[in-house]
């Protein structure tokens, strides 16, 4: 009887824990219920048990008995079967929404940092928000909702109140560490990452504004300062680029009295004559409007002098006793490039040195001869009495120098383009210029293709005094400046000073041939130029692979204010065996 008793009351407790228990969106079966009753249901009806009982007592006591172990067992179970389903269930709800919700609202701006950070956050959060929420959820609704289950229904008081009490809480906590965790993040990444993009963009767009600003203005301050009649050979405006800007100017209308070829440069020159109103700063914005800027070099055909030389009356010092260079010189086939006036190669210095004429002086123009005479000894002089520094050279001798009866010897901008795109094409290593005159566009754009085509450009630093403006083209970054020095080191009196200058070079009481025979006596920062133009070629023969410049300036000796300034440059030369 007490067995069936028993029995009924399990069947009843089985019946009523049958139902299932949702969560959420999940249902938890009833058999946790179940196999816990079941285990629990004999100890129940083999415990002592008092005696006497009528069946509604017996059954009475048995549920009193049941409800307790099952209370505390059910509980337990419970607990721990929810925590379980719920952590899974609120990880991969959360996680989902989360997901959703990141991507939806940053999209791209969060990157993997971010991501990472909140999911850490967020999973931190949800754990110990929904552990402390089912705990005490659980443990205050669980014994009641079992004990009106086993009476009634689990699902009801259960599910109803762990789901509310999970779904406020874990809502009310993920929403707030999400949102406080992501403001927080994606701020910080937002802004470091806008403020960089926008401190950038800026700076650039600020920088290409004011440097495509500034260089309109000085080009055009520029070109009026730069019109000096003095300094103009005629009334007459030059172009050059390459020949496809030609094409393109002249489907506009632009048409030029002469063009000549640079193929040593591969650009094209082009010369206009102009009536005595013209304006070339107009004109070259007109050109730069066709074929943009950088395309095309416009400016005037400016002229050039040889710095007049002071000539002495006393013999001065042939160019090897001045600076000695190591043995074997005299065999040494040099590969020298010189531009100046025209050289007397019937002088008995200069009969056996082996030497390439060309003039690029205008057509019937009268071809002085003295100072490019003077230069081509110091280079390869070889006579009974006299030798120069390379005898064995091979020197390509460009002349551009034409007599002008009111401003004497002078060269244009078109002859020394024209005589530089002649050397750099005969394959010289260096290229001695011994003139000085005013910036020019193209003169500047045509020793910047020289010198990117490996060839050390050298000009004399002028003969202006102290006080002198820089002069051009040893001014040029792309150009070496020379200035003069005596036998003692000191600067040659009239030399040009400046910031320009890189270094210095015997060029004071030297010995030279003299055009029409004999020998003279001068000083000057053009004599000067030969003494380092041979030293940069040696160096270019023997170490081919090395900095030339760097080379010839690391070897000086330092002269005046120690380290580099504006009388000596960096030092007097020194040439190491």
């Amino acid at each position: 009887m007490r067995q069936s008793t028993g029995m009924s009351v399990l069947q009843v407790v089985s019946h009523e824990a049958s139902c299932l228990l949702r969560v959420g969106s999940r249902f938890i079966t009833a058999c946790t219920f179940a196999a816990v009753i079941a285990l629990l249901a004999p100890a129940a009806v083999n415990a002592q048990v008092p005696c006497c009982l009528d069946e509604d007592e017996f059954a009475e006591y048995i549920d009193e008995s049941i409800e307790e172990e099952v209370a505390e067992n059910v509980e337990e179970e419970v607990v721990d079967n929810l925590e379980e389903e719920l952590e899974v269930a609120v990880d991969q709800a959360v996680g989902e929404t989360i997901e959703d919700s990141i991507e939806d609202s940053i999209e791209e701006t969060i990157d993997e940092s971010v991501e990472k950070s909140v999911e850490e956050t967020v999973a931190d959060s949800v754990e110990e928000s929904v552990e402390d929420a089912v705990e005490t959820s659980v443990e205050e609704s669980v014994a009641g909702a079992v004990e009106e289950a086993v009476e009634t229904t689990v699902e009801e008081s259960v599910a109803g109140a762990v789901e509310d009490s999970v779904e406020t809480t874990v809502e009310q906590n993920v929403a707030s560490a999400v949102e406080k965790s992501v403001e927080e993040t994606v701020e910080q990444s937002v802004t470091a990452s806008v403020e960089s993009e926008v401190e950038v963009g800026i700076a650039a767009a600020i920088e290409e504004r004011l440097e495509s600003e500034i260089a309109t203005v000085l080009e055009d301050l520029e070109s009026q300062l730069e019109i000096d009649e003095a300094r103009i050979k005629t009334q007459q405006w030059l172009v050059m680029a390459e020949p496809e800007v030609f094409d393109e100017l002249a489907v506009k209308g632009y048409l030029f009295d002469r063009v000549t070829d640079l193929p040593g440069m591969g650009l094209l020159l082009a010369e206009v004559e102009a009536p005595s109103s013209f304006e070339i700063y107009d004109v070259r914005e007109g050109v730069i409007d066709v074929v943009g800027r950088g395309r095309a070099e416009v400016d005037l055909n400016h002229i050039y002098t040889a710095g007049a030389p002071v000539h002495h009356t006393v013999e001065g010092a042939s160019p090897r006793n001045v600076l000695h260079f190591p043995a074997g010189m005299d065999d040494l086939a040099l590969r020298l490039g010189m531009i100046d006036s025209l050289v007397d190669t019937a002088h008995p210095a200069l009969q056996k040195a082996n030497i390439h004429s060309r003039a690029f002086a205008s057509e019937g123009a009268v071809l002085p001869a003295f100072h490019g005479t003077a230069i081509a000894s110091i280079f390869a002089g070889r006579d009974t009495d006299y030798v120069g520094l390379a005898p064995s050279a091979e020197l390509y001798a460009a002349a551009v120098f034409e007599q002008d009866a009111a401003r004497g010897e002078i060269a244009s901008t078109v002859s020394l383009v024209r005589a530089l795109d002649w050397l750099i094409s005969s394959g010289v290593d260096v290229v001695n210029i011994s003139l000085a005159g005013p910036p020019n566009r193209l003169l500047e754009k045509a020793l910047s293709r020289a010198a990117g085509r490996g060839v050390l450009i050298l000009a004399a630093a002028g003969n202006g005094g102290p006080m002198a403006k820089p002069m051009y083209p040893a001014a040029y970054s792309s150009v070496m400046a020379v200035t003069a020095v005596d036998s003692h080191g000191r600067v040659f009196r009239l030399a040009n000073r400046g910031d320009y200058v890189d270094l210095a070079a015997p060029g004071v009481g030297l010995l030279h041939a003299r055009s029409g025979g004999g020998y003279a006596t001068s000083s000057g920062t053009s004599f000067a130029v030969p003494f380092v133009a041979t030293a940069a070629a040696r160096l270019r023969l023997l170490t081919p692979y090395e900095d030339v410049r760097e080379a010839l300036l690391s070897s000086v000796q330092d002269e005046g204010v120690p380290g580099r300034d504006d009388v000596y440059g960096y030092g007097v030369l020194r040439v190491n065996g």
